[in-house]
């Protein structure tokens, strides 16, 4: 019987995140009861145990919206119903006041307790159902923020002990599995709602693109991730190279550091002021051109006030972040 198209589109790079793995492994994958997560831990579920591995079906609750403990009995019921050796739930608590937002907060709970679950089960990875779509919302978000390459390259395949197989499968091919398969998946009201930038994103912005430049933008935008990953994995190596050679007991050494490129520069420097303690949602580029400043464009002045109660100044040839 010749397998449908989107349930191979699936299976088979769950097939390849997995082929690494012994037989025995433990492997969790986090559903949330979505065509995305829900056909991964299908692909999961067939995959792994041609390969002897155990498979572990985690749902957090995030308590975000009514009914959302009967959800996760409902995804808990699916999971078993697949063939899961085991079930996992998890409610988190999402700190409103934590200065994030929603979705930021939210995805930093569930990450914490998938952490957890990771370490109890002694996982030897933890499969998240992020999609092609998923990673080209991610990359244009990151283009209108003007963060730079380390935001355009957006999701990374692989961190930790996460792993997102499905980040080359459009979201379309996974809606068709979960019906292929006959598995009923649970469409989130919040990916509906447009006081998500997000949503307005899915449902707006790209499907314009489409409309105005052609098919293929969401391709586009991926391959793109792919190609700044590779260019930033490598300046983050060189990053670490001049900044090994700045390095000294009190600072950074001014010459050692105004000798390397600026993007190499603004690497270290951005890396040195996290490591002082400025947080990082709060340092900005503008912090780090003037900082540069001190190394390139001295004219004596005193220092520049960062974020998080610190200061970057020039002493003695140092460059040297403390506080006031």
């Amino acid at each position: 019987m010749t397998l449908h198209p989107s349930v191979a589109a699936v299976r088979v790079p769950v097939r390849a995140a997995l082929a690494r793995l012994t037989a025995g492994d433990v492997v969790a994958v986090a559903c949330s009861g979505g065509a995305d997560s829900l056909a991964l831990a299908s692909a999961a579920v067939f995959e792994g145990h041609k390969l002897a591995l155990r498979i572990i079906g985690v749902t957090v609750d995030h308590g975000l919206q009514p009914g959302s403990a009967a959800q996760a009995d409902r995804v808990v019921s699916q999971l078993a119903a697949i063939g899961v050796d085991e079930t996992l739930t998890a409610r988190v608590h999402v700190d409103p006041s934590s200065g994030l937002g929603p979705e930021a907060a939210a995805r930093e709970a569930r990450y914490a307790v998938l952490e957890e679950v990771a370490t109890q089960v002694r996982a030897a990875t933890v499969l998240l159902g992020h999609t092609l779509d998923d990673q080209a919302e991610t990359v244009l978000l990151g283009l209108t923020r003007g963060s730079g390459g380390r935001s355009l390259q957006g999701m990374r395949p692989a961190f930790g002990v996460f792993a997102r197989p499905l980040l080359g499968v459009r979201r379309d091919d996974t809606v068709t599995a979960c019906q292929v398969e006959g598995l009923d998946y649970w469409d989130d009201p919040h990916n509906h709602d447009p006081g998500y930038t997000r949503v307005r994103v899915r449902d707006r912005v790209l499907p314009v693109l489409e409309d105005e430049l052609g098919p293929g933008i969401a391709e586009a935008l991926a391959r793109t991730a792919d190609q700044l990953r590779d260019d930033t994995a490598l300046l983050d190596q060189l990053a670490d190279r001049a900044l090994d050679e700045a390095r000294r007991p009190d600072g950074l050494d001014v010459d050692a550091l105004a000798a390397a490129p600026p993007s190499l520069r603004h690497r270290v420097i951005h890396r040195v002021a996290r490591e002082a303690g400025v947080p990082a949602s709060e340092l900005t580029r503008g912090h780090v051109l003037e900082v540069d400043k001190l190394l390139v464009a001295w004219r004596g002045q005193r220092w520049v006030d960062l974020p998080g109660h610190l200061r970057a100044l020039r002493r003695d040839g140092l460059l040297v972040i403390e506080a006031p």
